[in-house]
Parts: C-alpha cells; structure tokens; sequence
C-alpha cells in the first residue's frame, strides 16, 4: 500500500490536505483544540517521557533514539494506537503534527 504522509509542526499553517493527527503525548502549549483543527490525537503512539528526556532532540543520539523508539512501537501500550494511524492511512493522506521544533529529527519522521 503507498501512503501519502507528511510531517508538519502543529503551530504552522498547513496547506496538506488529510487526516490532521497529533502524535505527541502531551498537548501543545498555547494552542486551543479549536485552532489545531484536528482529525485525531494519537497520545499513545508517542515515545515514552523517559525515552524523550534521554533523546532531548539531540541531532548526535537521533539514529539510537530512532532504534529505540521502533522497539517501543512494537510494545502493547504502542501497539494499539501505531495500529490506528497505519489505518488512517490506508484510508487516504495523513499529516502527522507534532509540537517538536525540528520534525525532520523526531518521532514524526520515524512514523512517517
């Protein structure tokens, strides 16, 4: 299946059209639910409050932390919500929208 993801920041306009889903655990600062526009909020596809602290969007750990966050997703409490964002999807574009400064070097390009 060819699916059509994207990685956008969650406080930039975004003219991608399809499913807007925010994968970050927690939600971002500033931002109403009303002004993020979002199709979902897949909290639980995000990596872990201890793999995220020890990663600290460091660009030198990236390729560890991309090791261990695939090794997350395979998990239970990954699992279920990794498994919904593979069907959104299937059914059509996706924009992954994260609150991290730099996408290119977070969970979102490792999902995407």
């Amino acid at each position: 299946m060819d699916r059509q993801i994207t990685q956008h920041r969650v406080y930039d306009d975004s003219a991608e059209d399809g499913a807007r889903v925010l994968v970050d655990r927690l939600w971002p600062r500033g931002l109403s639910k009303d002004a993020a526009h979002l199709d979902a909020w897949l909290r639980d596809v995000a990596p872990s409050n201890e793999l995220r602290r020890w990663y600290g969007h460091d660009p030198a750990r990236y390729e560890e932390f991309r090791t261990r966050y695939l090794a997350e997703l395979e998990d239970d409490a990954h699992r279920e919500a990794a498994e919904r964002l593979r069907a959104l999807a299937d059914e059509g574009p996706v924009v992954l929208l994260t609150a991290t400064r730099d996408p290119g070097i977070s969970h979102t390009a490792v999902l995407a």
